[in-house]
This record gives structure tokens, C-alpha cells and sequence, in this order.
């Protein structure tokens, strides 16, 4: 891995703990919280995993109804967390 990557890692670290914490809607419910005499503690774990892409990967993608598209890597993702996605086969076994 490269410094740069680990740099760009590390910059989506704080853009996820920055975007946590000026979440008005977070404040909001932590706020409602604090008022029934709880304190709150927030600790949230994000693991970044990382595939190397090939030209073919950002190129195969389905669309849903709603034209989300999603590409192999992320219906393979989405099954690896027991989310289907609408209109594949829901008989499909899901891998683990």
C-alpha cells in the first residue's frame, strides 16, 4: 500500500467522523437522550476495505426500478451482508 492510499485512507476516516459529528439529526436524538438523564458515549467502527479495480469492474453494473446501479463488487458486498437487492433471484444462495 502506498503512502498516498493510507493518506486517502486515512482522509476518509475523518470524513466519516466529521460527517458524525455535525449530523444535526445525530445531535438531535443524543440530545432527546441526554434529556431523559443518560449520558451518551458514541464509539462507531468503520471497517474501509479495499479491491483493486479492473477496467471491466466499473463497467459491469445492473440498474434497479429506481436506476441505482451496482456493480459486481457491490452486489458481491451487499450479499456478504445479507442484503438482497431487488430483482435478482431471491432463491439465489447467498455466499459467506
Amino acid at each position: 500500500m502506498t503512502s498516498r492510499l493510507r493518506e486517502l485512507i486515512q482522509q476518509l476516516g475523518e470524513a466519516i467522523h466529521e460527517s458524525v459529528i455535525e449530523s444535526e439529526q445525530i445531535a438531535g436524538v443524543v440530545q432527546d437522550i441526554r434529556k431523559h438523564g443518560f449520558d451518551v458515549l458514541l464509539m462507531l467502527e468503520a471497517t474501509i476495505g479495499l479491491n483493486e479495480a479492473t477496467e471491466g469492474d466499473s463497467e459491469e453494473t445492473d440498474e434497479t426500478e429506481e436506476g441505482t446501479a451496482f456493480s459486481k463488487n457491490d452486489r458481491d458486498w451487499l450479499k456478504r451482508l445479507r442484503i438482497s437487492v431487488e430483482g435478482e433471484d431471491q432463491n439465489e444462495e447467498i455466499g459467506g
